[in-house]
């Protein structure tokens, strides 16, 4: 089954002093693209989390959110930026000199100041913390697939329906083209007897014109060949493995083929069908971007 690359996944995870929180997000995109945002604490783990997430994923533009939240008594002791806070006050006098606006800054209002006063983690484990880390990563990652899955399970039914459509359309082309040939040497029959004044039609000549007027105008080569390459695309989006590349080459080699049936085309049948078939290749390579 095919997998969308947009897709969300989100889940938390609560030990004894920490909460974990991990989002994942994706769009499209033709590689596989990580970015990683989290507390700076966890960078050491970055390498081990892009190795999980490509368990996960294989090709689109991968936004991963980690946040933590720290409770409980005993995790840790306040810890003072002096030099950040001095910095802060300089700027709020600064302030107060070009705007003549009152500074009345006091130490409750310094300490909220992003990291004048933070809370010191007390010594973690570094197993325990990965532990935990990548527990909310897997479960976040998990939840992610599965919205894929499901996306990909209804761009599949409708890549099936346009394909299957698309089949019936090259057998009505196929089908009718020997009535084509037809109406052809029979204008081409009238034609000569016209100009030849009922005088007897060689039959060499005629065979000749209709071989050079077939080359020009018969789809059976294209239409064997798009045919095939629907087949491929309905066996390509049964399997489990990333086909979305697969699939864009081949919905390039359809588009291909619908061109050349259209400018063959020597009837008004004909040219609607091939007008359709082009739509439809249209519609076909618009959703294969969305397939990993």
């Amino acid at each position: 089954m095919v997998k969308s690359m947009t897709g969300f996944g989100h889940a938390e995870c609560t030990g004894d002093t920490r909460k974990l929180t991990c989002e994942i997000k994706s769009v499209n995109n033709r590689y596989l693209d990580f970015n990683i945002r989290m507390p700076k604490k966890y960078s050491a783990f970055e390498a081990q989390i892009r190795n999980i997430l490509k368990e996960y994923a294989n090709r689109g533009k991968v936004d991963v959110f980690i946040t933590e939240e720290i409770f409980g008594s005993g995790t840790g002791e306040p810890s003072l930026n002096l030099e950040l806070a001095q910095k802060y006050v300089k700027a709020c006098q600064i302030l107060q000199a070009e705007t003549g606006v009152v500074n009345d800054l006091c130490i409750s209002d310094l300490t909220r100041f992003p990291e004048v006063l933070t809370l010191k983690d007390a010594e973690t484990d570094e197993e325990e913390l990965w532990s935990q880390l990548e527990t909310v990563i897997r479960k976040a990652a998990e939840k992610y697939d599965e919205s894929r899955r499901i996306e990909g399970a209804k761009l599949q039914a409708d890549l099936e329906e346009k394909l299957n459509g698309m089949r019936n359309s090259v057998a009505e082309i196929e089908a009718h083209e020997p009535e084509v040939m037809a109406d052809y040497r029979k204008r081409l029959e009238d034609k000569l007897r016209e100009i030849l004044e009922d005088r007897t039609i060689d039959e060499s000549q005629l065979a000749t014109a209709l071989v050079v007027y077939a080359d020009k105008i018969s789809t059976d080569e294209e239409t064997v060949r798009l045919a095939s390459h629907i087949d491929q695309m309905l066996s390509e989006l049964k399997k489990a493995e990333s086909v979305g590349r697969k699939l864009d080459f081949l919905a390039q080699e359809m588009n291909r083929e619908s061109n050349t049936i259209l400018s063959k085309a020597g009837d008004l049948a004909t040219s609607n069908i091939g007008i359709e078939l082009k739509t439809v290749v249209e519609k076909i390579r618009e959703q294969i971007q969305n397939i990993e």
